[in-house]
């Protein structure tokens, strides 16, 4: 699991500077209320995505797929997964944040259902400068 997170900041690193990544740190993705999974195939580990729940919502984090695994449906199974996890904790809204950049992510959430929306929770009380590169969308479940 740490070394998909490492892979994932990595490949934002390229694109964004500190202040406009907004992920859970590793320590952060063992809170009560966030739901971690990884994905495997053929025995290998090749993606990961959370959930963070919160009162009235729930939101995706760290969704990732390994290059060599992307096409293969690892992300939308993570996005299935994060979605089965929000419902059961009773909620009917899926939130996301995610960069501008993220141009695959941003057309596989599309693919999925998610429409965008305002920042919320704590990206709406953030400076507009540090989500400047963020884009929110939300999901009905």
């Amino acid at each position: 699991m740490r070394q998909l997170v490492e892979e994932l900041e990595q490949v934002l690193a390229g694109s964004y500077n500190d202040d406009q990544r907004h992920g859970l740190s590793l320590d952060q993705l063992f809170r009560p209320n966030v739901h971690f999974f990884v994905a495997w195939l053929n025995g290998l580990a090749v993606g990961c995505g959370g959930v963070e729940i919160f009162d009235g919502y729930a939101e995706v984090k760290r969704v990732y797929a390994r290059p060599a695994a992307r096409g293969r449906g690892v992300a939308k199974a993570l996005i299935a997964r994060v979605e089965k996890e929000a419902r059961a904790a009773g909620l009917r809204s899926l939130r996301l944040e995610t960069g501008t950049e993220q141009q695959a992510a941003i057309g596989l959430y599309e693919r999925l259902g998610f429409r965008p929306c305002g920042p919320f929770g704590a990206y709406a009380a953030m400076p507009v400068n540090a989500i400047a590169q963020s884009l929110f969308f939300e999901k009905d479940l």
